[in-house]
């Protein structure tokens, strides 16, 4: 499963409806940012896939958030070019469609 949509609806329970909107908008601008960059600041990749790790998993991309700890571990062991930064924004793109799919219930849910 590419979301955690029990994660989804317990941030949504604990922030309400207009605090959801600006959390996934925020998201939205962050992620994108880092994501269209990625891998293309020399020594940053384990900082940029810990932030979209925690990102995601706040989120409920749990895929997403999975690939980045990997491709964080392999920085942190000195294998940064072993990260698929390709398969990253691959699973970024799927995960997004999925939650982008369903998100107006969570936005709209009294």
């Amino acid at each position: 499963m590419m979301i955690d949509w029990e994660r989804v609806a317990e941030l949504r329970s604990e922030i309400g409806a207009e605090g959801f909107a600006e959390v996934l908008e925020l998201f939205l601008d962050e992620v994108e940012a880092v994501v269209m960059n990625l891998g293309r600041k020399p020594g940053k990749l384990g900082d940029e896939l810990h932030f979209l790790k925690g990102s995601a998993w706040n989120l409920g991309f749990r895929a997403f958030g999975a690939m980045c700890q990997y491709g964080e571990r392999r920085c942190a062991a000195g294998e940064a070019e072993s990260v698929d930064i390709a398969a990253v924004l691959d699973c970024y793109g799927i995960s997004k469609a999925e939650f982008m799919g369903r998100v107006d219930e969570f936005l709209s849910a009294a």
